[in-house]
């Protein structure tokens, strides 16, 4: 009997072991297939956050973290990659519903966000909501960076971004104050709508976008985006016409703006000076503020 016994038993130890090696080896390629999927279900999982406002989302893709959108507002458009996230709205008509629709775990947004029921509402969700601040120099410029990279944890790539931005932005200024010893007068025109036109005075981005580019606001004394007189322009005589570079009820045609009374009789109707750019580059003061600066001085004063 205890012949039988010790070869059963050896059979039945090395059964158990054999057992046990293919038991062990599926394991090991169980975890081997989970975590070459695991990555991919980590990035979608990583997708949480609603960017408002154009400058913000272009801090956001600039810090490459673009995997964490989820969705954006109409005034993104650059990159052109975030035409496909979906739209909650404008930055100041947003509605809780259509912000609560794509699920968004953080929401960072620049200043000027509304109307401010809808950020009641979404306060009362419990959604962290950070707001970035304004400003139009290269100091804010930075300030932004580092707000939106502390907001994503990403305090190093922001502080890198943040300082090549702001040495590009004065580099870009220092050539373009060195185009011309007699700066230019400069008239920013937000929209000819109902024949009014609507122009920027100090405290805008406009204004700022002017300085930087070497030129002078023409539009002195009034804050913000004002309706101007004929005869405010008049007084005004600026050299070089600005405008966004856009269509439907705000577009107007050269010809249709040369014919304006309020514009015709200027040094810019006389020399037909208008220049014409992309509305986020121009006044977003996000990541691309340097090449803003630029483009329009050099439409100013014809450098290369």
């Amino acid at each position: 009997m205890r012949l039988f016994k010790e070869p059963l038993a050896r059979l039945v130890t090395a059964k158990t072991a054999k057992f046990y090696a293919v038991l062990s080896t599926l394991l090991v390629l169980g975890a081997a297939v989970f975590s070459l999927k695991e990555p991919a279900y980590a990035e979608n999982r990583q997708a949480d956050v609603l960017s408002i406002g154009g400058s913000v989302t272009e801090i956001i893709y600039a810090l490459g973290q673009e995997h964490r959108l989820v969705a954006r507002d109409v005034t993104s458009t650059y990159p052109t990659a975030a035409l496909d996230l979906p739209s909650v709205g404008y930055i100041r008509a947003l509605s809780p519903e259509g912000v609560l629709s794509v699920n968004p775990d953080m929401i960072i947004s620049e200043e000027g966000a509304g109307p401010p029921e809808a950020l009641s509402v979404l306060k009362e969700a419990a959604i962290p909501f950070i707001e970035i601040p304004d400003g139009f120099d290269a100091n804010t410029v930075s300030a932004k960076i580092k707000a939106v990279g502390a907001a994503l944890e990403v305090e190093a790539e922001a502080d890198v971004l943040a300082a090549d931005i702001h040495a590009r932005i004065a580099a870009a200024t220092a050539r373009a104050h060195d185009l011309t010893d007699t700066p230019k007068r400069v008239m920013f025109v937000l929209s000819t709508q109902g024949g009014r036109v609507m122009a920027a005075g100090t405290d805008t981005s406009a204004d700022a976008i002017i300085s930087l580019s070497g030129g002078i606001n023409a539009i002195e004394g009034i804050s913000g985006y004002k309706p101007i007189s004929d005869e405010a322009i008049g007084l005004a005589a600026p050299e070089i016409i600005v405008m966004m570079d856009r269509r439907g009820d705000h577009a107007a045609s050269d010809a249709e703006f040369w014919a304006m009374p309020a514009i015709k009789l200027t040094p810019a109707a006389e020399t037909k000076s208008i220049v014409r750019m992309d509305g986020l580059l121009l006044l977003g003061f996000g990541p691309r503020v340097a090449d803003a600066i630029e483009e329009l001085s050099n439409a100013i004063y014809g450098g290369t």
